[in-house]
This record gives structure tokens, C-alpha cells and sequence, in this order.
């Protein structure tokens, strides 16, 4: 069974499906593309990769002894086309396009869930069958078309207001982006024309507008062919000839900065992020508002596609995490480790991937300085004082001896 196949559904109550229905708001739950394609916006595509980068650092593990066969693949990877890393990379992708990103299971013959796949909300549309069920249908870029059961897909969203189920547009990013584009042709323009030479002239010898137009075709035939050697002559008949300066209009350096500030304010982002320079708190306070939401919506998703209620009832739960402490600086790592490593709260090869270093044999301990106990712990009675040597004084000289016997 080929890998598209299993993303398709169950294909044969797809046909089933009938019409299209409404949620309880009167909003049709269907979406359209940005016409603008907001993707190819080089700012936008910075902060986006910027995100997509420390989301893809995210680690997905599972709780609880439910479903092994299906912990055992999803553990290693979430389809047999991307590992972990992708998956969450292209996730958050789609999410902050569109708002919204819907997750869809990969099916095997016997209708098993084996995997996970991203699909994009724009091609998908609700439908209901005959018995009222609900189902999400969604196309690929191929033109095939599939089919789900909406209770067996996750559903990830942000910006969510008048829809729902699903998040907004980005329209709040339109006039931006329009300044920005229009930034764009004016600077290609202002090269185009200071490399172009242009004149205008007034020629008064004409009768009717024909003449005019026979006038223009003669003075471009003669000057403007590609064989010509670019001089533009003129007839006498031209009087008031004039070159005409063009002066594009570009905008300033605080509009430019308007423009990238704006789209960096709109998916949580700063410079600093986006060219790899932040550390310590900086970094800390980017998991902490835009990461870490993520990933907690991201777990809550998974959980409740991959595990029914009652196995979620028996501790079954998808954990998706990330090591805060690899956000630090190395200063900040080597005082945490100095401080925590000797009283047994980190072992020595948690202390050694913090620094990305390999583990080592025996290196999963907690070591622990001597003098910390427990507390309420009995204290071993302190070791004995050893006993002061007898030391004897020396015998004081007789008085007059020091001195010799003058008798």
C-alpha cells in the first residue's frame, strides 16, 4: 500500500458524502489563499523560518502503555516520509500562514492509525453523510482527494475569533505587506529610469491627429530601433526639447523599519531571533510566548487524535517538550551546573548534554558533596578529635648555669 494512498481515508464513504454544512456561527468553514502569497515576502519568510527553526527542536514522547504497537512508530518518527523535525517545522509553518493546521491520520488496510500528516486548511472543506456524521475533506497538490472522520483529525489553531474551529486570515497584514511591495517597485523603478534617458519635445507642423501619430512612428523608427547607435536626432521642425528628470520616490529608513518592525510584532519575533543572536533571557522569554503555547496545544492535539478517553483515563498522553535549559548561555549553564551538580539534582551526563557533550558509562549518577544530608535525616556522629601529644617541657637551667659556674 503506497504511502499517498494511506493518506486518502476510507475512500469508499467519501462517496457517500452529501452536502456541505454550516457551524453554528453563519460563516462558511472553507478558506482562501493570501493573493498577495504572503509566503514570498522576505520578511515574513524570515520569521517564519525563525520559528520553524526552534520549533523543529522540539521532542515528542509518550506516556502510558496504550496502543505499543503504535508508541513504537510514532516514537521514532510521525510518517514514513518525515522525521520529527520536519513534521513540527512544517506544522508550524502552515499554522502561521493560515492559522490553522490540521493534522490527519495515516491509515494502514485495516483503517490503524500508523501516523500522522499535515494538510493545509485552504484545501480542505466540511461535508456530513447521510447519518449526520462529519468529515473533513481535503485535496493535494495533485488534484486527489480525501477523506476523514473530523473526530479522528487534530485541529491546531491561533487567531481564532468568528469561526468555530478554525483561525483567521492574516488580512491584519495587508497594508503592510502593500507598503512593502510598493517599496519594492519603486526602487526597481528608480534604477530602471536613472539607467533610461528620456526627452520631450513640441513639434507644431501637423494638421490633424493622424499626422501626429505618422510623426511618432517616424521619430521612433529613426531613433529607437535596436540597430540605431543611440544618439536621438531631432528635425528642425522640434523646438523646446527638454530632458526629464526622473525622481523616484523611495521610502525612508524609519518606514522601512515600520514595515520589517511591523511583520516581526505580528508573528512574535525580533532581530535577534530571526539572526540567531539572542541568549539568556531574550531567548528564554521567545520559548516562554511563543514556543512553549505551541506545544502545549500541539500535545493536547495529538493526545486526544492518538489515544481515546479512556486511555487517556489510564495516564496515555503525548508530551511535547524542550530542553529549556540548551536556551541558556554558557556562562549561565556551566554556574547551573556548578551549583546543582554536586547536590544531586542533575547527573553527570544530563551536565554533559547540557553542554552537548556524549554521555559515558557510568555518567548516569547524582553526585552529591558529603557534607549535604537529608532532611531529618541522622547526621553520623562526627569522627573523635585526636588526643594532643604529651609534650614535656624541657628543665629550666639552674640559676647561674646559663652563665657558667664563676666560682
Amino acid at each position: 500500500m503506497a504511502f499517498f494512498e494511506k493518506l486518502l481515508g476510507n475512500v469508499k464513504a467519501r462517496r457517500e458524502l452529501n452536502a456541505s454544512y454550516k457551524l453554528l456561527t453563519t460563516y462558511q468553514p472553507h478558506f482562501r489563499r493570501f493573493t498577495g502569497r504572503l509566503y514570498e515576502m522576505d520578511a515574513v519568510r524570515a520569521a517564519l523560518d525563525a520559528i520553524a527553526r526552534h520549533v523543529s527542536k522540539l521532542e515528542v514522547k509518550i506516556d502510558g502503555a496504550a496502543q505499543p504497537k503504535l508508541q513504537t512508530i510514532i516514537k521514532k518518527r510521525p510518517n514514513e516520509v518525515q522525521v520529527w523535525s520536519q513534521f513540527l517545522a512544517r506544522t508550524v509553518t502552515i499554522l502561521e500562514m493560515q492559522n490553522t493546521v490540521i493534522l490527519i491520520p495515516v491509515l494502514n488496510r485495516s483503517m490503524e492509525t500508523t501516523g500522522i500528516w499535515p494538510v493545509l486548511p485552504s484545501r480542505c472543506r466540511l461535508l456530513e453523510d447521510k447519518r449526520g456524521e462529519k468529515w473533513l475533506e481535503y485535496k493535494f497538490s495533485n488534484g486527489e482527494i480525501g477523506a476523514m472522520e473530523l473526530n479522528r483529525c487534530g485541529v491546531v489553531v491561533k487567531n481564532q475569533y468568528e469561526d468555530d474551529l478554525f483561525g483567521e486570515q492574516n488580512a491584519a497584514l495587508d497594508d503592510v505587506l502593500d507598503l512593502a511591495l510598493m517599496q519594492r517597485q519603486g526602487i526597481k523603478e528608480g534604477i530602471r529610469s536613472a539607467s533610461t534617458f528620456r526627452f520631450m519635445a513640441r513639434n507644431t507642423n501637423w494638421k490633424d491627429p493622424e499626422d501626429l501619430a505618422q510623426e511618432q512612428e517616424n521619430f521612433t523608427k529613426r531613433n529607437l530601433a535596436s540597430d540605431k547607435s543611440g544618439f536621438l536626432l531631432f528635425p528642425n521642425n522640434y523646438d523646446g526639447i527638454q530632458l526629464i528628470q526622473s525622481k523616484p520616490y523611495t521610502i525612508s529608513t524609519d518606514d522601512q523599519r515600520f514595515i520589517k518592525e511591523s511583520v516581526n510584532d505580528y508573528f512574535g519575533v525580533n532581530d535577534a531571533i530571526i539572526q540567531n543572536t539572542a541568549a539568556g533571557a531574550e531567548l528564554d522569554a521567545f520559548f516562554d510566548g511563543k514556543i512553549e503555547p505551541f506545544a502545549i496545544q500541539l500535545e493536547q492535539v495529538l493526545t486526544k487524535m492518538l489515544f481515546t478517553e479512556t486511555e487517556q483515563g489510564y495516564g496515555a498522553k503525548v508530551h511535547v517538550t524542550a530542553n529549556r535549559l540548551q536556551y541558556m548561555s554558557t556562562g549561565d549553564k556551566i554556574n547551573f551546573i556548578s551549583q546543582l551538580g554536586d547536590r544531586g539534582m542533575i547527573t553527570i551526563n544530563e551536565a554533559r548534554e547540557l553542554l552537548n557533550y556524549t554521555a559515558i558509562e557510568g555518567g548516569d549518577v547524582l553526585p552529591i558533596r558529603g557534607e549535604y544530608y537529608f532532611v531529618g535525616q541522622e547526621q553520623p556522629a562526627p569522627e573523635p578529635e585526636p588526643e594532643p601529644e604529651d609534650i614535656t617541657e624541657p628543665e629550666t637551667p639552674a640559676e647561674g648555669a646559663e652563665n657558667g659556674d664563676q666560682n
